[in-house]
């Protein structure tokens, strides 16, 4: 069987190598230039930050497992039981920052990076050789044929990529709306005034979570990340760069203390989480060849995604 996922987050990742391992001749679509979506971590001169995805818990035996071989392999550690109460799951980290856990599970893969994903179509048997029913057309013209494809893009990127598919698609899925996120990064000359364990959840109108990545123990510098809330989030989204990151570097300040901002720079995450959550682990075509997976049907956790991204490959293997 020859699949095509699109989008090399970690649901891509773990659907491609759970149906590698099955014998599927599988590759990656991904247009950002590395893998991982928002297990993002960036470098920013000494320092290394953590600006998606901060942390994540494990309810679950098949995430379980993973975990379970990260931790064997040094590749992930618990860093605490909560900020500021205990529900009874650890918080674990990537001990080399969240982007090199999707690294790991690349490791081996066919992934084809910067390269976009342009729509999903039927193949014209009359121009290739039969056998594949499916093509997937890159923004340079070029196509990949397949079998089947898994797509774990956000919804409505998913919609878009299926315009011309012509299949029967669920209208109430792809209505679907994500909250955005709106995040400084600052590198700083001295740790701020976080609590342990480094970091606070909902601390203020303007701030969702607070984080230190070098008392979180990813960067040998100090190094902070803010992530907006929602709300502040999509009420400021349209505003200029520079002034987003004035704006957010003053609200920071309780945070920052005495330390002086050194090194700043702002991300925006357009789908960082949806607002509802598909109740199957993923959505398939009557004949599932096409399925769609992801933080949108398992829950926007990780392990949501990794949850979703295996099923969706045990679907096409079962």
């Amino acid at each position: 069987m020859r699949v095509v996922v699109i989008g090399a987050g970690l649901a891509g990742l773990v659907a491609a190598r759970d149906l590698v391992a099955a014998g599927a001749d599988v590759v990656i679509i991904e247009r950002s230039r590395s893998v991982g979506g928002r297990m993002a971590t960036r470098r920013i001169g000494k320092a290394t930050v953590d600006h998606g995805a901060q942390f994540f818990t494990v309810r679950t035996p098949a995430f379980r497992r993973r975990v379970d071989d990260w931790i064997e392999r040094g590749l992930v550690r618990t860093w605490s039981q909560g900020f500021g109460f205990d529900d009874g799951y650890p918080r674990f980290i990537a001990t080399e920052g969240m982007n090199s856990l999707a690294k790991d599970l690349a490791t081996g893969l066919d992934v084809e990076c910067s390269t976009m994903a342009f729509a999903v179509r039927r193949q014209d048997h009359q121009r290739v050789s039969p056998g594949s029913p499916w093509q997937v057309v890159i923004d340079d013209g070029s196509t990949r044929a397949a079998d089947a494809i898994v797509i774990t893009v956000p919804l409505p990127q998913a919609f878009a990529l299926l315009a011309d598919a012509a299949v029967e698609l669920d209208e109430s899925l792809f209505r679907t709306d994500y909250d955005r996120t709106i995040t400084l990064l600052t590198v700083l000359d001295r740790p701020g005034v976080l609590p342990d364990p480094g970091a606070v959840q909902n601390p203020d109108a303007t701030f969702s979570f607070i984080c230190d990545n070098a008392v979180k123990g990813v960067s040998t510098t100090t190094a902070m990340t803010f992530h907006a809330s929602n709300e502040w989030s999509r009420t400021n989204w349209e505003e200029d760069p520079a002034e987003l990151l004035d704006r957010l570097e003053k609200a920071a300040v309780p945070w920052i203390g005495d330390a002086r901002v050194l090194e700043r720079q702002l991300k925006k995450w357009r789908f960082a989480t949806p607002r509802t959550i598909w109740p199957d682990p993923y959505w398939a075509t009557s004949d599932n060849r096409i399925v769609l997976a992801g933080d949108a049907f398992s829950g926007p956790r990780i392990e949501g995604a990794h949850n979703s991204g295996m099923a969706a490959a045990h679907s096409l293997i079962a």
